[in-house]
């Protein structure tokens, strides 16, 4: 058991470690981020910062001698690099859980070789395996690179035959996943904790709505069918105890028009529509997955109220600075800003929560609020 007082080591240093930071500090933790930037939204937060290459093994050895437990607010860590740390320390989630759902190819095998439910994919590596694979699966399809992709990163929507050539060239030699496209109703999310002696935990059923591929509103609970919210929360703890996972764990789904629900992906970490927690829950998503690191017990999920939350991209500050006292003329809307200096269209630079007696109306609230936040001429 890792106790207050003691140092928790964090690959990553965006927001998710932000948030992560400030809980831990809280409950009287010392907090060490490791990433290649300097000045980051965790790093202004936490105890210590350091600024290295992922691939500084060196460094990465001397990071781990200086915490008393790792984790991840960013999946994308080498696998040496993971291998360095846990030669000194405990890393949860293991480097192996990183690993597979860093890459869709292996996600999306994890998932077949278990029985979860998933979209029918193929694997590409030349332009035959496409061709063959869209006459497999039909078109249209998502074409995705294997590595490295988030909102909506790394992918092309492919209709027709004669569209292949084109898009395999963008691969540029990167291995890729086809997958059939799914007409779904809606997307949600299930995020949950397990810990260390397989106690598992969960914020029932988040719906999302996406824009341009990035989240833009998450709200819970969500509207779905009482069938829907309790398969979907099984299908998350099978995913856990079948990765014997320690941590949060997001498991993001499709649910299609005939209420069947099918995993779109993993994230090994806490998760953007799980920010909402952060005002909403007894113990937020980030307190959770430092719960369950230290050996700590897992804390109570519930909701105080009906809770929405809404991005905030830098396409606001394109008009000027945002009036943050509009956003915050209704007293159940409240602000996170992740200190980032430079706003850039789709780069994430906040989100607005809010919570209400019911889950349209905390929508509506922070979607007024966020209205509010540009300034008229």
């Amino acid at each position: 058991m890792v106790l207050p007082n003691s140092t928790i080591g964090v690959f990553g240093s965006g927001q998710l470690g932000r948030m992560f930071a400030i809980e831990a500090r809280k409950m009287g933790y010392r907090v060490h981020t490791f990433s290649p930037d300097t000045d980051t939204p965790t790093g202004q937060v936490a105890d210590l910062e350091t600024s290295a290459a992922y691939e500084d093994l060196d460094a990465v050895r001397k990071f781990a001698q200086t915490v008393d437990v790792v984790t991840f607010e960013f999946e994308n860590v080498p696998s040496k690099t993971v291998a360095a740390a846990a030669e000194f320390v405990a890393v949860y989630p293991r480097g192996e859980i990183l690993h597979t759902t860093q890459n869709r190819l292996r996600e999306k095998t994890f998932l077949a070789r278990n029985g979860f439910p998933h979209a029918p994919f193929r694997h590409i590596k030349i332009v035959d395996d496409l061709y063959r694979a869209a006459r497999e699966i039909g078109l249209p399809a998502v074409l995705k690179t294997a590595g490295f992709g988030y909102d909506g990163k790394g992918q092309q929507k492919l209709r027709a035959l004669g569209e292949i050539d084109s898009a395999f060239e963008k691969l540029n030699g990167s291995e890729a996943v086809l997958e059939a496209f799914v007409e779904f109703e809606k997307e949600v999310s299930v995020v949950c904790a397990r810990d260390r002696q397989g106690n598992f935990t969960h914020y029932g059923v988040i719906e999302n709505a996406h824009e341009n591929h990035i989240l833009d509103v998450s709200f819970a609970p969500a509207s779905v069918p009482e069938k829907v919210f309790a398969e979907a929360v099984e299908i998350a703890r099978r995913v856990a105890e079948t990765l014997d996972y320690v941590g949060t764990l997001c498991v993001e789904f499709f649910l299609t028009k005939d209420e069947t629900l099918l995993i779109n992906e993993l994230a090994p970490r806490p998760h953007n529509s799980g920010h909402l927690t952060f005002d909403a829950c007894v113990t937020s998503q980030f307190e959770q997955q430092l719960r369950a690191v230290c050996g700590l017990p897992l804390g109570a999920t519930e909701f105080y109220k009906p809770s929405a939350m809404a991005n905030l991209l830098g396409d606001i500050w394109e008009s000027g600075p945002p009036d943050w006292a509009a956003a915050l003329a209704d007293p159940r809307v409240k602000l996170h800003l992740y200190g980032k200096a430079e706003p850039r269209a789709g780069r994430k630079m906040g989100h607005l929560t809010a919570v209400a007696e019911t889950a349209p109306e905390a929508v509506a609230l922070v979607r007024a609020a966020r209205a509010n936040l540009v300034r008229k001429a």
